[in-house]
This record gives structure tokens, sequence and C-alpha cells, in this order.
């Protein structure tokens, strides 16, 4: 079984889209390589600003 952490031990990333730190998360474990967004709402902008440099 894996030693416990501390929070501060977790590795960190930026988010791409408002550029705020975020802290890894048990449910990104199999995924932490492809996490961009820090929430859904990060997603979503992300989304309607990339619509709107395409139409």
């Amino acid at each position: 079984m894996p030693r416990m952490r501390r929070k501060g031990e977790l590795p960190t990333k930026t988010c791409v889209q408002c550029g705020r730190p975020m802290t890894w998360r048990k449910s990104w474990a199999r995924n932490w390589d492809n996490v961009l967004y820090c929430s859904d709402r990060c997603q979503a902008d992300a989304k309607k600003n990339h619509a709107r440099a395409k139409g």
C-alpha cells in the first residue's frame, strides 16, 4: 500500500484557461498527463473561446 502524502507533496499543474494552480486528485490518477483544466467551467470557457476564434 502506498504511503500517505501531505497535500504539499502532491504534484501540481497550472490551468490552461485561468492560470490557477491545481493539485493532483485521486480521480485524475489515470490521466494526470492529459488534465488541462481545473474545473468544468474552465473547460467550457475554453471551448467557447475556441469556437469564437474559428467562427
